[in-house]
């Protein structure tokens, strides 16, 4: 009886799990692979960019825009030189963003060559650093745009102490520029990203524009060797400036030497043992006569292929 019922069970009254028939089930698991074929199959990935031109094009656009900027340097040049190198104070350098570490750098070149100067962030001048403006300062503004509200908000302390100000700035229509007694303009430009937008260009020639600045002043100033050591008597610059000849200079059996009477092989073999490119030639009191280069040797050899003979 059981039996029975079941066989008239509706066809489409199959149970959960049961297995369909073999024709719909071979379809079904057809379906099924294409689907999951086309899953696995991953889009095809783009072409990627030649980098290498790409970096070649940032040297050459940051390249032409530095050449470019070297027939800029004029009258205003100058003032701007003039107005840092008479201030009685310091000089105050700032700017916001990748501008800001450009000013940093400047400020931290201007001090170790002679002229004082500080970074000042705007906005801690804007929470109690202000404070650093005083009377006799310069102030030394770097900006692409101008139009930093940041920058534009330290004005009324510059104006309050008689601070006179120096942009560098792209944009000599901007607000900045307006605001200053020396304008250094960098722009038009063009920054070296395919999209004209990172900070590229911009803040190279800024701190080019810096570099001129603090290189003129310290010869302005007088800047000698001497004060550089004296500002750097550590690291491999200081050690390098305070070095004195008689440090680096060879005697005794590390100085290459032969007499008067040498034959040509000798003094070749003198050099090639020291390792200097070169040799003294002195007399038979030891006194200095002369020297032999290994230029000389190769000048001789394009003249006489075997000298020795």
């Amino acid at each position: 009886m059981r039996r029975a019922r079941e066989s008239k069970r509706p066809a489409s009254q199959v149970r959960p799990g049961a297995r369909a028939g073999s024709g719909g089930g071979a379809r079904a698991r057809a379906r099924t692979r294409a689907a999951a074929g086309a899953t696995a199959r991953a889009p095809a990935a783009p072409r990627s960019p030649d980098l290498l031109a790409l970096a070649r094009d940032v040297v050459r656009i940051e390249a032409a825009a530095v050449a470019a900027l070297e027939p800029r340097l004029g009258s205003e040049f100058l003032a701007a030189v003039e107005l840092l190198a008479s201030c009685r104070g310091k000089v105050i350098v700032s700017g916001v963003g990748k501008s800001g570490l450009i000013a940093h750098k400047i400020a931290a070149t201007l001090t170790s060559t002679g002229t004082p100067a500080v970074y000042l962030h705007p906005a801690d001048a804007l929470h109690g650093d202000a404070g650093l403006f005083t009377p006799g300062d310069a102030a030394l503004f770097v900006s692409k745009s101008g139009g930093s509200e940041e920058l534009l908000s330290l004005l009324p302390y510059l104006a309050r102490h008689g601070i006179p100000l120096v942009s560098v700035i792209a944009s000599p229509q901007s607000a900045l520029a307006r605001k200053s007694k020396v304008t250094l303009v960098t722009g038009p430009l063009r920054e070296a990203c395919p999209m004209d937008l990172t900070p590229t260009t911009s803040i190279t020639l800024a701190q080019v524009m810096g570099d001129c600045l603090a290189v003129a002043l310290l010869e302005r100033r007088g800047f000698r060797a001497e004060d550089f050591r004296f500002l750097h008597p550590g690291g491999v610059i200081g050690r390098a400036a305070s070095r004195r000849v008689e440090e680096l200079m060879h005697d005794g059996d590390d100085l290459p030497r032969v007499g008067l009477e040498a034959r040509l092989r000798d003094v070749m073999l003198e050099i090639m043992a020291k390792r200097l490119g070169i040799t003294t030639v002195v007399d038979g009191a030891g006194r200095l006569a002369g020297v032999v280069s290994d230029g000389d040797f190769k000048r001789i050899l394009t003249r006489h292929p075997q000298p020795w003979e």
